[in-house]
């Protein structure tokens, strides 16, 4: 899809900023571990599981590349995506997938839609799988609220923030000598991923960063509640 230049684009990432998606992947990630027969890794370390790829995340706990690694990838994906096995918070007594297990923190669509109104492009920027990331968006609503949904490859050559931002550029026509964009997200591969592709970083305080991860990895500007999205947005765009 091509765009008209100047383009302002408003990147977003998806989980811990735009829905709030830790029980689905802590729910997947403890199923995962159960049946590899591995011990379950603490609260504060599962929750570290939101925003990098899930490789990384297997990788830091101690699963070793191979055949191990595959078969954590598989059993995680089965839960995440196939098998109805958690309760739908949208429609309780009906189960779900991981990846449903989950919802939009409030007062994001009316950010979203400041946004659009006031004339800047959308696109969500995930290191979720790309055919994940969009059943979610779908299934949210978040699809129609932006103007392309971009993530992950599933065959692992397109995993950092990095290149899914770049993948994004590609795939607009972007054209840094005229075109802006900011990079919205609440972890570091947010705030990297931004550095490495030399826009600015806006840090979200109600995902799941830990204490000092947005400024230490180098945040443009950071806030604390939702309602300042679009406001902090269009400065940094400016």
């Amino acid at each position: 899809m091509q765009f008209q230049h100047p383009m302002r684009i408003v990147l977003l990432d998806l989980d811990g900023t735009l829905t709030q998606s830790h029980p689905g992947i802590i729910a997947c990630v403890t199923k995962t571990f159960e049946e590899l027969g591995r011990p379950v890794p603490d609260h504060a370390e599962l929750m570290r599981f939101i925003g990098p790829a899930i490789v990384e995340s297997f990788a830091r706990n101690g699963i070793p590349e191979g055949e191990e690694m595959e078969r954590a990838v598989r059993i995680y994906r089965h839960y995440y995506s196939d098998e109805a096995t958690f309760e739908d918070p949208k429609h309780p007594g009906h189960k779900v997938a991981g990846r449903l297990y989950n919802s939009v923190y409030e007062g994001i669509p009316e950010q979203l839609q400041r946004l659009r109104d006031d004339g800047y492009m959308l696109a969500v920027a995930t290191c979720k799988p790309e055919p994940q990331a969009l059943v979610v968006c779908d299934y949210f609503g978040i699809t129609d609220m932006v103007d392309g949904v971009y993530g992950a490859s599933m065959d692992r050559s397109r995993l950092e923030k990095d290149q899914v931002i770049q993948y994004c550029f590609a795939s607009i026509g972007f054209d840094s000598t005229q075109d802006h964009a900011v990079m919205v997200g609440d972890r570091w591969t947010d705030m990297d991923g931004a550095r490495k592709c030399g826009i600015p970083a806006l840090g979200c305080r109600w995902g799941y960063a830990e204490p000092h991860e947005l400024e230490e990895h180098g945040a443009t500007a950071i806030i604390d509640r939702v309602e300042q999205l679009h406001d902090v947005a269009v400065e940094l765009l400016q």
